[in-house]
């Protein structure tokens, strides 16, 4: 119970961190919202119609006033209204959201699946020319660019092969490449980590004993050197996670799908901080979330761990 209460109380500190310092940062940048939307000349407004409009979103306020607000509102759940749109901040999430969980999910599900194809080959692959191949492949594709990877798949697949249309596409065809583009970079540095995870493991004494003692191949794999590689990888799986956003962004601007990553990509071009500072928010709690998850988990596959937590 210690552990999980330390663990529940570093949770929150980052998260109240995280907050705080996208609130300064996001108040600090240059240019206004209020006269990028409502200045134009085009609009016929006079310098008091812009004051009253300042008013209206708290512009005018003290900054220290506008901190506290915008806290309590975000601890009610009220998120304030988008300075571009004008509307609610937490509608716009909220439709955002599902189209842009649905991708980080089905994503993060195909990393972890091709990571532990990659790494098992690469260690327990039948012929030493297929083990190299296959320990070559991860090293490749984390240098990749999520825009150039998303851009190389249309390009392959729907203009080349045509096996994937671009207009016209069903929801289940219109999500294939997104989910590609944004697995492959997780997938890449998860498997890295894997395959030097399971050879660290396999040159274990315990596993000597357990070959001598005439166990096959798969239990070794599956009972022995698996669950005990897989703690690093699930460490890293809960940091990468973390990167699925900024993948969202990128992604979702190159396939054109609607969700927070192209919420977020109109945000910053419209300086509409209320709606920034909401999806920087999310992303913090997300992260937070899935690593909590993690560390609770540590104790769960590690005995070790489960006497270090009652002691």
């Amino acid at each position: 119970m210690t552990y999980v209460l330390r663990r529940l109380g570093q949770a929150a500190i980052v998260l109240v961190l995280a907050y705080t310092v996208a609130y300064l940062l996001l108040g600090v940048l240059p240019g206004d919202a209020v006269l990028a939307r409502y200045g134009s000349p085009e609009l016929g407004l006079t310098p008091q119609q812009l004051e009253e409009i300042r008013a209206a979103y708290g512009a005018d306020r003290p900054p220290l006033t506008r901190f506290l607000d915008t806290t309590a509102g975000f601890v009610r759940g009220d998120f304030g209204y988008s300075v571009q749109s004008g509307a609610s901040v937490a509608t716009l999430v909220a439709t955002a959201l599902p189209s842009t969980l649905l991708l980080a999910v089905l994503g993060i599900v195909v990393a972890v699946v091709v990571a532990v194809t990659v790494a098992f080959t690469a260690t327990y692959g039948g012929h030493p020319v297929l083990r190299r191949v296959f320990r070559g492949i991860p090293p490749l594709f984390v240098s990749v660019p999520v825009f150039w990877l998303g851009i190389i798949l249309i390009q392959i697949f729907s203009f080349q092969l045509g096996l994937v249309p671009l207009i016209g596409a069903t929801p289940a065809q219109a999500l294939i490449l997104p989910v590609l583009t944004i697995a492959v970079p997780i997938a890449a540095p998860l498997a890295q980590v894997l395959t030097r995870s399971i050879d660290d493991v396999k040159a274990q004494p315990f596993v000597s004993v357990v070959k001598a003692r005439g166990a096959s191949t798969s239990w070794l794999l599956w009972r022995n050197v698996s669950r005990n590689a897989l703690l690093p990888t699930l460490t890293m799986a809960g940091l990468l996670f973390g990167e699925l956003v900024g993948g969202a962004v990128v992604t979702e601007s190159v396939f054109g799908r609607a969700g927070i990553g192209q919420l977020t990509a109109q945000a910053v071009a419209n300086r509409d901080t209320p709606v920034l500072l909401a999806v920087v928010v999310l992303s913090a709690v997300t992260f937070v979330v899935i690593n909590l998850v993690v560390d609770l988990l540590y104790p769960v596959l590690d005995a070790r761990l489960r006497k270090g937590a009652r002691a």
